[in-house]
């Protein structure tokens, strides 16, 4: 399952320690009756030299949460507010996770272990702290999906099931029980900065603003850093938002204590991906209005970014922050189309907004499905195959026309498949099932296996964000 990874060793951070005590809990693990190795990303963790642990000790570190040399030498829970479906709520933070180590890959980048179902913390309320298998393994088909279509995503490092038999009221139970391990590009939320906002605690902002710009986005602050880190967030979220909908991915709750000021994704709940290209396609079974349908996440994501303005006005005045999130339309525009590019396998050019207005009514007039399109345009050459003849899509022949393929854009053995890797919510199921019924892994494992062939023939995912 895995993939050659690059070397790198292993460089144990506290950069967290900064912040400290004044945005998190020390907390204990849960004692697990059982640790269960099921899922180790080794090509994750040769980033940050964690691949030569052996399986007794991937389990200590990451099932019992012994704590890795050099690192925290305790979980922190951590503290934060959040508008929750657009309603403010102050009484969240890590409910059923942690931050469990800080560390850093061969780029210098600081990167945090933060957990899921790792057991209560002080913000669990009436939460058991516990995490289903089945939400660990659609975590690991969540960020490999995405990893592979471009999506600057959080990834599923570790699942080891634990033994424990879970009620849940909105599926099938008791059901099986797992910890989650994600490698993550910090966990600081917006809602970390709503939190010392709401207590008129304007030394923390100045802090937060502070780590965030020097550990996070690796520069000094200058004249006004409120409004360079509010630059930066509404630059790197306009990207996410555009990242989500080249992808074709429904996140399901863009609520701000789910959005990273790195603007990385995260945080996997009821997320889907939309067959079609359709506007109103929701996730969640429990968005009712809509809120974050496929085509309002843009939508949602500035409105979440439009609240870390609002906390950092006690830091600067309200012109330069309203001036940066002036910015976002413009920025989602240029990265939809720079997204759309990469993925066709085209150069980005002049015409790229006319051919991706061209494409989606392509495809939404003729029902074609979003990975179908891609694959069948890969290098922008007309396909053989796909009844892309249909009126809907003369304007999309003619605009894609002006395009030029990038080198080898289709020499990879995957374009030749017969249909694309798609991840829709009956596959999802079906892997589930398999898991649930008969205890076979296979279908997950050689799912990732596709998934990560899919992702080679793309190439370099990091161009899809210059």
């Amino acid at each position: 399952m895995s993939q050659t990874p690059q070397p790198a060793s292993y460089r144990p951070a506290t950069e967290i320690d900064a912040l400290m005590p004044d945005i998190a809990d020390p907390v204990v693990a849960a004692d697990f009756p059982q640790t269960i190795l099921r899922y180790r990303n080794d090509r994750a963790a040769a980033e940050v030299g964690l691949e030569a642990l052996s399986d007794a000790g991937w389990i200590a570190h990451f099932g019992r949460f012994a704590p890795l040399e050099g690192s925290l030498p305790q979980p922190l829970a951590l503290r934060y507010h959040g508008h929750q479906f657009r309603h403010y709520n102050p009484d969240i933070g890590d409910g059923r996770g942690f931050l469990f180590a800080q560390l850093r890959d061969q780029q210098d980048r600081l990167l945090d272990l933060g957990t899921k179902g790792s057991g209560q913390t002080p913000y669990s309320r009436f939460g058991d702290g516990r995490l289903t298998l089945k939400g660990g393994v659609r975590e690991i088909l969540a960020t490999e999906m995405l990893e592979a279509l471009g999506v600057d995503t959080s990834r599923t490092l570790s699942i080891i099931e634990t033994g424990e038999a879970l009620e849940r009221n909105d599926e099938p139970s008791p059901t099986r029980s797992a910890v989650m391990v994600r490698l993550s590009h910090s966990h600081i939320r917006i809602g970390t900065f709503q939190r010392a906002a709401f207590l008129d605690d304007t030394a923390l902002l100045e802090r937060l603003t502070n780590y965030a710009l020097t550990r996070l986005y690796d520069e000094a602050p200058g004249d006004n850093p409120a409004e360079q880190l509010l630059g930066h967030v509404v630059e790197r979220t306009a990207d996410l938002a555009a990242s989500y909908m080249v992808a074709g991915f429904v996140h399901g709750v863009l609520n701000s204590d789910n959005i990273n000021v790195t603007g990385e994704s995260f945080d996997y709940g009821p997320w889907r991906f939309t067959p079609l290209w359709d506007p109103g396609f929701t996730a969640a079974y429990f968005d009712h209005a809509g809120l974050y349908a496929f085509g309002r996440q843009a939508e949602a994501i500035h409105w979440d970014v439009a609240q870390l303005a609002v906390s950092l006005r006690p830091l600067t005045d309200a012109a330069p922050l309203i001036a940066q999130l002036e910015r976002f339309p413009a920025l989602y525009g240029e990265a939809v189309q720079r997204r759309f590019c990469w993925r066709l396998g085209v150069k980005p050019g002049a015409q790229a907004g006319p051919m991706v207005e061209a494409a989606v009514r392509g495809m939404t007039a003729t029902d074609t499905p979003i990975d179908r399109f891609f694959h069948d345009w890969r290098g922008g050459i007309a396909p053989a195959r796909g009844g892309y003849e249909h009126d809907a899509w003369e304007a999309f022949r003619e605009a894609i026309a002006g395009f030029q393929p990038v080198p080898q854009a289709r020499d990879h053995a995957y374009w030749d498949d017969a249909a694309p890797c798609s991840m829709h919510i009956e596959e999802v199921e079906a892997i589930w099932s398999a898991i649930d019924l008969d205890d076979d892994w296979t279908p997950l494992h050689a799912k990732v296996a596709a998934i990560r062939r899919m992702s080679a023939a793309h190439g370099d995912a990091a161009t899809s964000r210059r």
